[in-house]
């Protein structure tokens, strides 16, 4: 299909989403969704006694697939009304079942049950793609668990961590963030049969106020469409409340991501690590040595977006007047398709990026080394203590050497001379190969390593057994 190069096209459509998220916000999948619902309110209106027959049913089924679009498209035009066109566009083709299509529905039982489903399966899609993330920073993590790093705290060297703890920090902001979007899944219900202002009036009308029968309606309309649960009370919709829920859930992937992004991006300046740079690719137009981390500055950039977004749904939750109004309904269309588009390209590029991380491990030691003679000043004082020294002279002494060193460093230019300043002291009556003793990175990682390993068995691996790794895209059909 040649594209439209004089209108405005999304470029969460032609650059960034995938294939499998586009699909679950497509017309076709809208629309099939509402013919299938059509479709599931017959067939338990059938069940529970109406005069629909099988033929109907029948009919309806056979053009659940093959939305005929263009006669839609023109009622639309003439009535101003889309649920009201698709209803008319489906009995064109299903003229045996005309008079029974939206039987006592009114038009947010196709609208918000659509939402609904569509809310549930692309936040089961999210959870997929976290989980790969997991799985790639699983992989990362153990290998380099026992790799010593320098930590920071307030973006200055701190003592050591390992490059693998530090993944494992990523990974547990990321299961955090599919606790929350999972446990929202398994709250959500069905916004089910209600009729106009949510009091199913219309179809105790239909069932002659047999109140039983319209709650087996709506228990067998939520099962055909996979659901245990439905919204107990509504008004016309669903609570809108629940779309601040999940955009705030991915607002947290969102968060996440960006500080996984922006950490990269900083080590990647110190030249510690660096995103996957693909053998042609260009850094920049005017310089061409450079290396730039662009794929984790579009995480950043996305992100900012879907951070900014969650604030959409709350605001209509707040606003909606009585059961209900339609100032919802642009706003919805755009921020919850969006917020779930711009995650879906986070978590395509995070996949990405986790998949071919660098390390330049040589770099990590050689500036691990250059900061260990500060950390190291500890253990030396302790050791000249048990030698005979008077701690608090020693602490004074270290001081004065530590500062004199970060002067070499910073005012001169020089290499870190603290071990040379020690080792000419008299208070510190080590020799060289004593105080080389204390100089091994391994001796000033705590626990690391073996908190990464409890992590990847006890947390992660729980979690990456839910979600098996498999071909999204082949089970969708995109």
């Amino acid at each position: 299909m040649e594209r439209n190069r004089d209108g405005y096209i999304s470029p969460l459509s032609t650059r960034y989403a995938s294939k499998e998220m586009q699909y679950l916000f497509s017309d076709n999948h809208k629309f099939r969704t509402w013919r299938k619902l059509w479709i599931a309110l017959a067939k338990a209106e059938k069940q529970l006694g109406l005069d629909i027959t099988e033929q109907q049913i029948a009919q309806l089924e056979a053009h659940r697939e093959d939305v005929n679009y263009d006669v839609a498209e023109a009622r639309e035009r003439q009535v101003r009304h889309d649920v009201m066109s698709h209803v008319y566009a489906y009995g064109q083709q299903c003229p045996d079942a005309e008079a029974i299509i939206h039987l006592g529905a009114t038009s947010c039982y196709v609208g918000d049950n659509t939402d609904v489903i569509i809310l549930r399966d692309a936040a089961r899609l999210v959870l997929r793609k976290t989980a790969q993330v997991l799985r790639n920073l699983a992989a990362f993590a153990d290998k380099y668990k026992d790799l010593p790093c320098l930590g920071y705290t307030h973006l200055q060297p701190a003592q050591l961590t390992t490059v693998g703890k530090r993944a494992a920090l990523w990974m547990n902001e990321l299961v955090m963030d599919m606790e929350n979007l999972e446990y929202q899944v398994s709250a959500l219900g069905l916004r089910g049969v209600k009729g106009t202002t949510g009091t199913q009036a219309s179809f105790m009308e239909l069932f002659d106020g047999d109140e039983e029968k319209v709650k087996a309606l709506e228990k067998l309309v939520a099962e055909q469409v996979g659901f245990e649960k439905w919204t107990p009370v509504s008004g016309q919709t669903y609570s809108r409340k629940v779309d601040a829920y999940f955009l705030g859930a991915l607002s947290g992937i969102a968060q996440s991501a960006c500080k996984f992004a922006t950490d990269l991006r900083l080590l990647q300046s110190f030249e510690e690590m660096e995103e996957p740079f693909e053998k042609n690719q260009i850094g920049s137009s005017a310089m061409p040595y450079k290396r730039n981390p662009m794929r984790s500055e579009r995480i950043c950039a996305l992100s900012r977006y879907v951070i900014q977004n969650a604030v959409n749904p709350a605001m209509t939750a707040a606003t909606q007047w009585f059961e209900r109004t339609l100032d919802d309904s642009a706003n919805r269309r755009i921020a919850v398709a969006e917020a779930f588009l711009a995650v879906d390209a986070i978590l395509e590029i995070y996949i990405n990026v986790t998949a071919g991380l660098v390390v330049y491990e040589r770099v990590v030691r050689r500036r691990v080394m250059e900061k260990l003679p500060f950390m190291a000043t500890e253990d030396i004082m302790m050791e000249a203590v048990k030698r005979g020294g008077n701690r608090q002279e020693l602490h004074e002494a270290l001081r004065e050497h530590s500062h004199a060193a970060a002067r070499q460093v910073k005012l001169e230019g020089g290499a870190n001379d603290l071990i040379d300043r020690i080792l000419a002291d008299p208070l510190f009556p080590l020799s060289r190969q004593e105080i080389a003793a204390q100089m091994d990175p391994a001796r000033y990682i705590g626990r690391a390593p073996g908190q990464v390993t409890e992590f990847l068995e006890e947390v992660i691996a729980p979690i990456l057994a839910r979600y098996p790794d498999e071909n999204i895209r082949a089970e969708l059909n995109v």
